[in-house]
């Protein structure tokens, strides 16, 4: 070959060399661009997976949080369950009662009539201490019976306080003066009286010149005898707290 030709060979060659350089350089260039792009896309599902692994962790502890408390529920709604069928069972006990109540009534309040009739048999009948303070007492526990603002319990109550206060009066201890008035054979007198819970029953004109004891045969005063007229002074006295108790002469009915 001729120079020429082997220098237009030559730079042939050469720009055949230049260009496959530069041919080979952009794929390069575009894989390094896709390698980046890799690594940039990696980073980015790299920190999505760490954010959602700090989700699932939260979610997990929250999860662990809802279990507990949820446990922590379950006893108490089996705590909260226990007493309510323990106040059902008091309702259902309640409710028995309140149903009995009327039955209870039917049987009460007759009964309480019998009682305060009986109350004023026995008053009639007793040593006449603070009579006409006992019949009143009687008066007011019909007019209560009768009376639609008053309970049953409440009328019940006050029956049996005046059965106390009859049972209070008879005791062997109880003495007590007070003034009052006394018929004696047609004549009435003021008189301060004196009893002896049940066992005696006197009275003494305020002058003290006369004294009296109370015969429950005979339903009837009779005047005493001058042995006893300073005895039945001193014990109004006493039972006054003018002199302090001591022992004394009285006339008191033997037991039979």
């Amino acid at each position: 070959m001729s120079k020429r030709n082997l220098i237009a060979s030559a730079v042939v060659g050469a720009l055949a060399l230049g260009s496959s350089a530069v041919v080979s350089a952009d794929p390069l260039n575009e894989l390094h661009k896709e390698e980046a792009k890799i690594h940039a896309a990696a980073a980015k599902s790299q920190e999505k997976i760490n954010n959602l692994y700090e989700q699932s962790q939260e979610l997990f502890i929250e999860y662990r949080g809802v279990v507990d408390e949820t446990e922590n529920l379950k006893v108490y709604n089996d705590y909260v369950a226990t007493l309510v069928a323990d106040q059902q069972r008091s309702i259902d006990s309640l409710q028995t009662q309140i149903d009995g109540i009327d039955g209870v009534k039917r049987g009460v309040v007759p009964l309480m009539f019998r009682m305060i009739d009986s109350l004023e048999k026995f008053i009639a009948l007793d040593v006449p201490i603070n009579l006409e303070e006992r019949k009143e007492r009687v008066e007011r526990l019909r007019d209560i019976m009768a009376n639609s603002n008053v309970t049953t319990s409440e009328q019940f109550r006050q029956v049996i306080e005046a059965y106390q206060i009859e049972n209070q009066m008879g005791a062997a201890s109880s003495i007590r003066a007070y003034q009052g008035k006394l018929n004696y054979q047609g004549t009435e007198i003021t008189v301060d009286f004196f009893n002896l819970g049940r066992t005696a029953h006197l009275a003494l004109s305020l002058d003290g010149k006369s004294a009296w004891v109370w015969d429950n045969d005979a339903r009837a005063w009779e005047e005493l005898g001058a042995e006893y007229l300073s005895a039945v002074v001193t014990a109004v006295k006493m039972a006054s707290k003018l002199l302090p108790p001591d022992l004394l002469k009285l006339p008191i009915k033997a037991a039979e």
